[in-house]
């Protein structure tokens, strides 16, 4: 009874949803120890603390023994959790490795419309996954691994079931086309550079709308100055003849200080004059 699939539970692409794992590693799976000693009676909430506790992902290692991760797989296959637990699964950023385990059960039971929009936008999640298979551990990442779930057949040891490609959806008109954070991030620094650009055509149009003297005002103060220009023009003889006046009238004062003749050509009577008789000594 502890390897039966829970009652009610729906068939997934036509069949039992535990057959999706092979009858090989299935079988190993229900001999391993630790299903039998911590898979036993989990559920969608206490199957949380055991993910948590997985530090590798992978299909099986060594002598055939199956790991942790996928045991956990067919447990979540048996009791079929609903589909908005599991988007919280995978909504769980903390906790990677329940984020993979998510992320595998989705692409197994899930339409591939729901597959390509919950698992592509982990495509952004560069955190690294450690991974054991056969040959020992690896290195892998969680874009890659979730990459490897929407292209390639096998993953995990385990046979994934065929699913349309992306491009035949499109076409049909079921999804939207891909978006690119390459794409996303050229189109954000063309934006930069035309707010730029735009903000530098607004401050020139800016600079160029600012008020100029028109050309009356420029007529007008260029008629102001000549006008001042031929007042202090026609004040400037005014000027000349009064500086001609003071300086004839100080000519006539220092003449008058001179001795003065007469008009009849006769000396002022402050001088001497000379007799005739004196005129007449040489006679």
């Amino acid at each position: 009874m502890a390897n039966t699939t829970v009652t009610g539970a729906k068939s997934i692409h036509g069949q039992n949803p535990q057959f999706l794992v092979e009858t090989v590693i299935r079988n190993r799976i229900y001999d391993s120890s630790f299903w039998k000693e911590h898979c036993f009676a989990l559920t969608a909430e206490t199957i949380i603390d055991k993910a948590l506790e997985v530090k590798y992902i992978g299909g099986v290692y060594g002598n055939q023994r199956p790991t942790e991760f996928i045991c956990l797989l067919l447990k979540l296959l048996q009791i079929q959790p609903e589909k908005e637990i599991l988007v919280e699964y995978l909504r769980a950023d903390e906790f990677k490795y329940l984020r993979a385990l998510a992320a595998l059960y989705i692409r197994m039971t899930f339409e591939a419309v729901e597959v390509y929009e919950l698992l592509e936008p982990l495509m952004k999640d560069y955190r690294k996954l450690r991974q054991r298979s056969m040959a020992g551990y690896s290195l892998t990442f969680i874009d890659e691994f979730v990459d490897a779930l929407l292209t390639e057949e096998r993953v995990c040891d385990l046979i994934l079931p065929r699913m349309q490609r992306r491009q035949i959806l499109e076409e049909n008109g079921d999804i939207g086309p891909r978006k690119s954070r390459l794409l996303d991030a050229m189109e954000d620094k063309d934006e930069k550079s035309d707010a730029g650009s735009y903000r530098s055509r607004s401050r020139s149009r800016s600079w160029s709308r600012s008020p100029r003297p028109s050309r009356s005002v420029s007529r007008g103060r260029s008629r102001s100055r000549s006008q001042s220009g031929a007042r202090s023009g026609a004040s400037s003889p005014g000027s000349n003849r009064s500086r001609s006046r003071s300086r004839s009238s100080a000519g006539s004062r220092y003449v008058s200080r001179s001795p003065s003749r007469s008009r009849s050509g006769s000396r002022s009577p402050s001088h001497r004059s000379i007799s005739p008789d004196r005129m007449d000594t040489g006679n």
